[in-house]
């Protein structure tokens, strides 16, 4: 019997680091459908080699950062319990290579493409597991501080603030180092509009991403005698919560549409384990309407040229699922309990200020050795051509 649980354990892990590794190619398309049609090469070439950098350093250096687990013993070893541990490595590798990715699209169509691959390798070697192993492994006595203080530990089952906000307060740093795109935000204060290149491509993204997220929520169980439906529907009740939010603030616009299921499902991942229905409902409603308000915010009236939205989409809709965990979790709400409202705030601003940190000193580093910005005539022609050499779409077929 105990064979046959650790077989059905590893599968069902397995099966998670599959699912949410297919949610990177939502990250590819929601990328692609919308910047312009000169970078969607670009954004397709960005999130598969960020992710196969994301494998080799979590690999060797960021899973022991954050687990104290090294890899570098005989297969023998790595073999034990059918591989359990090393498929576990691939389910969270598959979350830690979810930074670069959420990053990648707040830094689109103007970013260098080397010195962003370099900030991948530290900040999923070093940055994120240094979080990652205080909330989920106990490091440092921070959440038995927390504990003592609060009564209760921070809560996070998913990754609303470990993933989805470090990424998004990592990234805005990043975008504001960076700069605006050329001509997004011109002299006389007018705004230049460059709408989404691809609606298709857009949506194929986020289906992808909404469908891959119930292996990102349910499967944070890691072992299957944990496996919970209420955490299937809370994520089913957020995702639609958002969509109908994004389709009421956004007045029908399909980039808001599409965008607001991934702002649902940031948010209820920190309580989708405690929440009833009706509060992961309700914290998607408010997560949708957020990402539209600030997206708005950001773009027209701060000028801040986050071109998918990230740090609303992620940074923001994570740190109020963070602190949504502390309110519908409770059990006067019709959760079930376990969870500290104060608690809560502490972790989510604890993220946030490892974050925003985090990103300052790495993306402040690039800048100032070897550069963030492809040059003026490089964004005029375009990443596509100028990094990789070919457009997404020839404009001449080749004839024999």
């Amino acid at each position: 019997m105990e064979a046959l649980k650790q077989g059905a354990d590893t599968l069902f892990i397995l099966l998670g680091g599959i699912m949410v590794l297919a949610m990177h190619a939502g990250f590819a398309f929601l990328e692609l459908g919308t910047v312009r049609k000169k970078n969607q090469v670009n954004a397709l070439v960005k999130i598969l080699v960020d992710f196969s950098v994301s494998t080799v350093m979590y690999f060797m250096v960021g899973y022991a950062v954050a687990y104290g687990t090294s890899f570098f013993v005989g297969a023998e070893h790595l073999a034990a319990k059918n591989g359990y541990e090393l498929v576990k490595f691939f389910f969270l590798l598959t979350f830690a290579a979810a930074i670069p990715a959420i990053i990648s699209g707040g830094i689109a169509e103007r970013a260098k493409f080397w010195p962003q691959l370099l900030a991948t390798a530290v900040i999923v070697g070093f940055v994120y597991p240094l979080f990652e192993g205080i909330v989920w492994n106990q490091h440092f006595g921070v959440q038995a501080w927390i504990k003592s203080a609060t009564g209760e530990e921070f809560h996070d089952f998913a990754g609303s603030i470990v993933v989805h906000a470090v990424g998004g307060w990592i990234a805005l740093p990043a975008v504001i180092l960076l700069g605006a795109r050329s001509n997004r935000y011109r002299k006389d204060g007018a705004v230049s509009a460059h709408p989404p290149s691809n609606i298709p491509f857009l949506a194929l993204g986020a289906w992808i991403l909404t469908v891959g997220w119930f292996g990102f929520n349910v499967m944070s169980a890691q072992t299957l005698d944990k496996v919970s439906g209420l955490v299937a529907v809370n994520s089913l009740m957020a995702m639609v919560g958002g969509t109908l939010a994004a389709l009421v603030a956004g007045k029908n616009d399909p980039g808001f549409v599409h965008n607001g299921p991934l702002a649902g499902l940031v948010a209820v991942c920190a309580g989708s384990d405690l929440m009833h229905p009706l509060g992961a409902l309700v914290v998607g409603v408010v997560a949708g309407t957020l990402f539209v308000v600030m997206f708005t915010l950001t773009q027209n009236k701060w000028k801040i040229d986050d071109v998918l939205g990230v740090w609303p989409l992620h940074g923001l809709c994570g740190a109020w699922g963070g602190i949504a965990a502390g309110i519908f979790g409770a059990k006067a709400l019709g959760g079930l309990g376990g969870v500290s409202f104060t608690g809560q705030l502490i972790g989510t601003a604890m993220g946030i200020g490892w974050a925003l940190l985090s990103g300052l000193v790495v993306y402040g580093v690039l800048k100032a050795t070897m550069g963030l910005r492809l040059s003026q005539e490089e964004e005029y022609d375009g990443a596509d051509l100028t990094i990789h050499r070919i457009s997404a779409t020839p404009d001449r077929e080749v004839s024999w």
